[in-house]
């Protein structure tokens, strides 16, 4: 039971970074998938080189944020799958100001996309979620979500309401066979905290607070990500994992 064969799946924002690592993870265990993404080169390059390999995976240029779009993707698993065993929200963004340098479209386009965007694809793909009779929903949340880490007052917003979103969905449709968990990474390696991390004074402050001296690798979260889709894990709903190196409970 420690492979997905057979499953169907879903990752948002799957083209770089953590996205990218669930669906080849996702893959390697023995799922097809389907990913989304903006910037269509880079779908174009992963499908290629994965589909190359003998893996199942498509990828649709779609912005989660866009009902369009959302419907698209609705209408590609109406006609392909019927179903869906897993659906990984990870798409994401953010931007670092102080929180009186916001405009509203900023801090609002930070809700949209982090927050807003997987309520409104989990009830839009909830019909194939429950034909699945044993779905499982992935939040991809932050420390941000939990304590101040310095990353902004509306991304620590968006990611505090999606543990909420996921406490209350896990409950809302447990009688339907879908359970929601999220994951809450600190800081990990990916193209959209590498040049964060070169500061070296950034990076300093980041390992002083995290008891195992290091960030984390995408694979890494990638790998939580893929026990949660399992069935290994099916007594696990309304959590949420934070992988976090023992940040959070270190007293420094």
């Amino acid at each position: 039971m420690w492979n997905l064969k057979d499953k169907k799946a879903l990752v948002t924002g799957g083209s770089k970074g953590i996205g990218k690592a669930a669906v080849i993870e996702l893959l390697k265990l023995d799922a097809e998938v389907l990913f989304t993404a903006r910037n269509e080169k880079e779908i174009v390059t992963l499908e290629k080189g994965l589909k190359s390999k003998g893996y199942k995976i498509t990828g649709l240029v779609a912005d989660s944020a866009k009902s369009d779009d959302i419907e698209k993707v609705r209408y590609w698993i109406e006609e392909k799958w019927q179903r869906l065993d897993i659906l990984v929200n990870n798409a994401g963004i953010n931007i670092r100001k102080m929180a009186k340098d916001y405009s509203e479209e900023e801090f609002r386009k930070v809700l949209e996309i982090n927050l807003i965007a997987p309520f409104e694809i989990s009830r839009a793909l909830h019909p194939f979620l429950k034909n699945s009779g044993n779905a499982s929903i992935i939040n991809i949340a932050s420390s941000a979500a939990i304590q101040d880490v310095g990353t902004g007052t509306p991304y620590a917003m968006s990611k505090a309401g999606l543990l909420q979103q996921s406490r209350s969905l896990a409950v809302e449709w447990a009688r339907d066979g879908i359970r929601v968990n999220s994951v809450s990474p600190w800081f990990t390696k990916t193209p959209l905290t590498e040049g964060y991390l070169e500061n070296k004074e950034k990076m300093g402050s980041i390992l002083k607070r995290t008891p195992l001296n290091r960030v984390a690798d995408a694979e890494e979260i990638a790998a939580i990500i893929a026990f949660l889709a399992m069935n290994k894990s099916s007594f696990i709903t309304g959590q949420n994992l934070v992988a976090d190196g023992g940040m959070s409970i270190n007293a420094l």
